[in-house]
């Protein structure tokens, strides 16, 4: 049998590097990537195949695997030569969304024309963005107040993660702060969409919200998302949108520490927390929610394995939320068999997607009557009284 030598696309891998996932040429093939990525817990995923096809721009666009990682960077983190997969694959999106040389899954290509048509992924009315409010009482955010709270488009769109807007509405009253919204003149911040490629709404949806966010005066939003979090904070300064971004847990942390913010009920529950990818390993935030948590009066936290900088993605990432995941490939399920295994009857999290993604792994593998998912501001509020 003879083997035919492969001819190296330099064309391809230039253009990947253009868009971003020039850290491939550093890759020398170690394999510590495929070693590390969570879908390897659940089936093959080889991270290492994809870059190398990448470098030699010899990719197979019709792939699922370009539209596997969640883009978690726990890979990123091990990586000696500092190679970002999740760039990688962002660029291998791009090509594929903008340049049409493949097709976009149906559910994510549905997810963007809702976010391009009305603003945000789950294809709700704008008119209707600040409906979760209305018998809240809260202002719309004008020059001098004092903060924009800024919940993410699944906490005021999605009938069970409303809970999560209205606990810090009720956190933020009780501290006294003064804060505002914005309503039917903002839009999606955008991150899931910039991770499934397509950057021209992207910076459509950034643009809107820079030219909001300007026109009303904002210097300091706070944020109940890590991916609101990150991409305010990291990535609308590419585009001249420069604020002071808070994340919640950050902001509750100071709230206590300066006795703005009094927790004087106790919540007697044994809970675990699990470290969301965009806010422990992108921004480093693993101490302040166990922070938060250990202020709670007759709360017990106990860890999770594998937690910290080697948490396990909830699965949602990189537009994977709006993606199928196949029954018995789901992170989230892992996550919650661990949970159980150290006895927490709560599962803890600081993010709309991971909400989502264990809630709905609670209800498929019938643990409802055994462990609950609550976001860090829901017992927050509870403890405030």
């Amino acid at each position: 049998m003879v083997v035919q030598p492969l001819t190296v696309d330099l064309e391809t891998a230039d253009l990947l590097e253009e868009a971003g996932g020039g850290t491939f040429r550093l890759c020398y093939q170690c394999g510590i990537c495929t070693g590390s990525c969570p879908w390897n817990l659940v089936r093959k995923f080889d991270v290492r195949r994809l870059i190398h096809q990448a470098r030699l721009g010899l990719v197979d666009f019709e792939d699922e695997d370009v539209w596997t990682c969640v883009m978690c960077k726990l890979c990123a983190v091990r990586c000696p030569q500092g190679v970002v997969m999740s760039d990688i694959v962002r660029a291998l999106r791009r090509t594929v969304t903008e340049l049409g040389v493949a097709k976009i899954p149906d559910s994510l290509r549905i997810t963007i024309k809702n976010v391009s048509a009305v603003g945000n992924p789950l294809g709700e009315p704008r008119e209707a963005r600040a409906d979760w409010a209305k018998d809240l009482g809260i202002k719309t955010y004008t020059k001098g107040t004092e903060t924009l709270y800024f919940p993410c488009c699944y906490q005021i769109y999605d009938p069970s993660a409303k809970r999560v807007a209205r606990a810090a509405v009720n956190i933020l009253k009780k501290a006294g702060i003064d804060f505002g919204i914005l309503r039917d003149n903002v839009v999606c911040c955008g991150e899931s969409i910039r991770k499934a490629g397509n950057e021209s709404v992207f910076q459509s949806l950034t643009q809107t919200n820079i030219n909001a966010f300007a026109e009303a005066g904002v210097e300091k939003i706070v944020v109940t998302s890590p991916h609101c979090y990150h991409t305010f904070k990291d990535e609308y300064p590419e585009l001249g949108g420069n604020f002071k971004v808070i994340h919640f847990t950050q902001y509750l942390l100071d709230l206590i520490g300066q006795g703005r913010l009094s927790l004087t009920k106790e919540v007697n529950r044994k809970v675990t927390y699990a470290d969301s990818c965009c806010l422990g390993r992108y921004q480093g935030i693993y101490d302040e929610p166990r922070e938060v948590l250990r202020s709670v009066p007759g709360l017990e936290l106990v860890e999770l394995p594998y937690n910290r900088e080697n948490s396990i993605c909830c699965g949602g990432c990189a537009g994977r939320l709006w993606m199928e995941t196949k029954k018995g490939e789901r992170f989230a399920d892992i996550r919650i068999e661990q949970a159980l295994n150290i006895g927490a009857s709560v599962l803890v999290v600081a993010c709309p997607y991971c909400l989502a993604n264990y809630e709905d792994s609670v209800l498929t593998m019938n643990k409802a009557d055994v462990i609950e998912v609550k976001d860090i501001s829901e017992l927050v509020s509870e403890a405030s009284g």
